[in-house]
């Protein structure tokens, strides 16, 4: 199972606004580069793209909660 991480610290969704489904949904087919989430910073909004490809099983951190960096934010099945 692969980890996809936060780059950095700040708030974390799951979707781009929030009348709007999630980047993915369990199942989903993921690409090398697919935005998955964003990292919010100050006001600054930082996509989260995948750094592998696989299929979508979960987001494990909670959608507009903190994290921080290092943080599993989803997982991939291979």
């Amino acid at each position: 199972m692969a980890q996809i991480l936060s780059s950095l610290p700040g708030t974390f969704y799951m979707k781009p606004a929030p009348d709007q489904d999630p980047y993915k949904v369990k199942g989903d087919s993921v690409e090398v580069g697919d935005t998955i989430a964003l990292v919010e910073v100050m006001k600054t909004f930082v996509e989260i793209k995948a750094e592998s490809a696989g299929t979508f099983a979960r987001y494990v951190a909670e959608d507009g909660k903190p994290v921080t960096a290092g943080a599993v934010l989803a997982e991939l099945e291979d």
